[in-house]
């Protein structure tokens, strides 16, 4: 019987390790599918984290330790920089872009849009321009643009238009949707138990070694909500302690702080959604809420992403079988391949 050949995952966040659970188990048990936390085998970057200095970036070990336990609790099996069950991957299919390990330079590359990316930047278009790591840029303004991977499984057509400017080869683009956010009046059926809120959703600027007025941006939630009842839910990655204080600093007595809990349902139950960088900006339009954010409200509407009933993780796990299947490690057959074979000039063309 001929061996079943290997895909590894390379995962992040916890959304990033749902995403590719999710297009792992349309793969499976037609593939060995394996997982790891991504990591960057780079001497510099290595030493760094053992200083402990950078606990807050996805390639830490306090983001592979939760990342494992995920694993184990969903039954998933673990081989943690694709090296410690000698295993020789057929795909690796990457959450990101931004670091990109030289032992898969020869292997076949697929990634996959997690969520929307930074503003591009004086400093990353620098780092950009000079060929650095993506990751130098220290936020995700680059991630999609650095044209490694074989093939890109984007959000949006605004999104593949948008990485194609910056730099990634339009004939690797396919727009597949993205898991997570492809469903999203979905999130309207929910148990959260408040209705009809101004929700302010933080991100982790400062944890990222950015900066953030926070002080300035509780205010202007307050004077947003304007006397209504107003809700924090804080990013995964904060300093909770920190956060917390700040608010009950800053906000009405009888704000609600979350620190953990369904963001997605929480924006569903809201009335008005205000956020600094975060995802949650699209599912606030998509679901029709009064949005505020960082970012350009336009620029978020060209780029929302394609919603297709929840079915970008099943889009993704049949590219990742095509290119399995196709003998060559060339990128560009498979998307005009996957044009014709679906014949869905927006979603798939290349």
């Amino acid at each position: 019987m001929m061996e079943k050949k290997k895909i590894l995952f390379l995962t992040g966040s916890l959304n990033q390790t749902i995403q590719m659970h999710k297009i792992a188990s349309h793969l499976s048990p037609d593939f060995n599918c394996y997982f790891s936390q991504i990591f960057d085998d780079s001497m510099a970057i290595n030493l760094l984290l053992k200083t402990g200095l950078v606990e807050t970036v996805v390639i830490s070990d306090t983001y592979r330790e939760k990342a494992e336990r995920y694993y184990k609790e969903h039954g998933l099996k673990s081989d943690y920089r694709g090296e410690t069950l000698g295993n020789t991957y057929n795909l690796v299919v990457m959450c990101s872009d931004l670091i990109f390990p030289k032992k898969f330079k020869n292997t076949k590359t697929i990634f996959v849009q997690e969520g929307m990316t930074d503003p591009m930047t004086i400093w990353s278009k620098i780092i950009h321009s000079m060929g650095l790591p993506g990751y130098y840029a220290l936020s995700t303004a680059l991630n999609g643009a650095t044209d490694q991977c074989d093939i890109y499984c984007v959000a949006s057509q605004g999104y593949k238009d948008k990485f194609a400017e910056a730099g990634t080869d339009e004939s690797k683009i396919i727009v597949t949707g993205m898991p997570n956010f492809d469903d999203m009046h979905s999130y309207f059926n929910n148990d959260f138990p408040y209705k009809n809120y101004v929700l302010a959703a933080t991100s982790d600027i400062r944890e990222l070694y950015g900066f953030d007025n926070r002080k300035k941006f509780i205010k202007n939630c307050v004077e947003i909500a304007a006397g209504r009842q107003l809700i924090f839910k804080l990013h995964p990655n904060e300093v909770k302690e920190r956060a917390v204080g700040e608010i009950r600093k800053y906000a009405p007595s009888n704000a609600l702080i979350f620190t953990d809990g369904n963001a997605n349902h929480m924006v569903a139950n809201s009335s008005v959604l205000i956020t600094q960088y975060s995802t949650l900006g699209y599912v606030g339009l998509e679901l029709g809420k009064e949005v505020h954010s960082y970012f350009d409200i336009d620029e978020l509407k060209r780029l929302a992403p394609l919603q297709n009933n929840g079915t970008s993780s099943q889009k993704i796990a049949t590219i990742c079988r095509t290119y399995l299947d196709h003998s060559r490690h060339y990128s560009k057959y498979i998307t005009s391949r996957f044009h014709q074979e679906n014949n869905h000039p927006i979603a798939w063309a290349s």
